[in-house]
C-alpha cells in the first residue's frame, strides 16, 4: 500500500502563518516567546528573569522621567589617530555602527530628571561597536562627570561594553585613568556616582569607571569582568568556580552593593538619590 507523503493542492494548506519576527527565543530558558510580550515586560523574559540587552535610548526611556533627557555632546565622533586596518578599516566599522545606532559613538550623555531628581546620565550602547572605549567615550564620560560636577548633580553611568577599543591602541587604554580621574574630582567634590553594570561590562571598562561606583548596582545575570572566563581558564589551568563573573557571583563576594531587576531600577535610583544625595531634597 503506498504511504501519501504530499497533500493535494486542493486539499489547501491549513498551517497558520506566522509573521516573521513575532517571535523570540530567551537564551537563558530557550524558551519561545511572544516578542510583544516580551518588550511590554522591558525586554525581560516573562519565565525566567533573562534580561536582554536593550539599546541606550531604550535604557534612558525606563528610568527618567518622560520628556526630560536632555543630550550633550552628541557630536563627539571618533577619528582613525592610526591609520588601523584588519579585516576591515576602522573608519568603515565607524560608519557601520553609525548607520546600525543612529548615533556618532558608543556612549550618550545628558542631564535629566528621575522621579523628578536631576542627574547627569552617561550610558553606554553595547549596539555600537560592542560598546567599546575609545577617546570619544572616554571624552564624554570625563565631560559627564565635570558636568555633575559643575552642577552638583549625581552623576548615573550605565555600563555595557567589551572593553577598551583596540582599533586606537594606547590611546583607547589611556581612557581609564582620564575617566578615573574625572570620578576622583567627583568624589572629593562629595557627588553621589553610582554604577550600574549591565551584560556585559568587561575589560576597560569594568577595571576603571563601572566599578568606582559610590553605589554599584548590577541587573541580574549581567557577565561582568576585566578578561572573559575561558581566557582566564586558559591561562590558570584551572576550572572556574560555576557562576564566576556573573552578578550574583559579584554580590556574594562583595564586589557589587545590589542586583536590580529592570522593572525595579527607577525606584530603586529615586531611593538611594533621595538618601544620599543633596540633589533628592531639591
Amino acid at each position: 500500500m503506498a504511504i501519501r507523503l504530499f497533500r493535494k493542492k486542493d486539499e489547501g494548506d491549513k498551517r497558520i502563518k506566522i509573521p516573521e519576527g513575532m517571535w523570540i527565543k530567551c537564551d537563558a530558558c530557550l524558551e519561545i516567546i511572544y516578542k510583544p510580550e516580551v518588550e511590554r515586560n522591558l525586554n525581560v523574559c516573562p519565565k525566567c528573569v533573562y534580561h536582554f540587552r536593550i539599546p541606550a535610548m531604550e535604557r534612558i526611556r525606563t528610568v527618567t522621567d518622560e520628556g526630560t533627557f536632555d543630550e550633550f555632546a552628541r557630536e563627539l565622533e571618533s577619528v582613525d589617530p592610526l591609520n588601523f586596518s584588519d579585516t576591515k578599516k576602522y573608519v568603515d566599522r565607524i560608519k557601520e555602527a553609525k548607520k546600525k545606532t543612529g548615533r556618532n559613538e558608543a556612549v550618550i550623555t545628558g542631564k535629566a530628571r528621575i522621579n523628578g531628581i536631576d542627574v547627569v546620565l552617561a550610558v553606554l550602547d553595547f549596539e555600537f561597536q560592542g560598546g567599546s572605549m575609545g577617546s570619544v567615550v572616554g571624552e564624554k564620560v570625563a565631560l559627564a562627570a565635570e558636568a555633575a560636577l559643575e552642577s552638583r548633580f549625581p552623576l548615573i553611568i550605565f555600563s555595557a561594553s567589551g572593553g577598551a577599543r583596540m582599533q586606537e591602541g594606547t590611546l583607547s587604554l589611556m581612557q581609564m585613568a582620564k575617566t578615573s580621574a574625572a570620578l576622583a574630582r567627583l568624589s572629593d567634590a562629595r557627588i553621589l556616582f553610582i554604577s550600574v553594570l549591565t551584560d556585559p561590562t568587561t575589560g576597560g571598562v569594568a577595571a576603571s569607571f563601572a566599578m568606582l561606583g559610590d553605589v554599584i548596582i548590577s541587573e541580574p545575570g549581567a557577565l561582568v569582568g576585566f578578561a572573559g572566563p575561558r581566557v582566564i581558564e586558559q591561562t590558570i589551568k584551572q576550572k572556574l568556580p560555576e557562576g564566576f563573573q556573573r552578578a550574583e557571583f559579584l554580590l556574594e563576594h562583595g564586589m557589587v552593593d545590589m542586583i536590580v531587576e529592570r522593572s525595579r531600577l527607577k525606584a530603586t535610583l529615586t531611593q538611594i538619590l533621595r538618601y544620599l544625595s543633596s540633589a533628592g531634597d531639591r
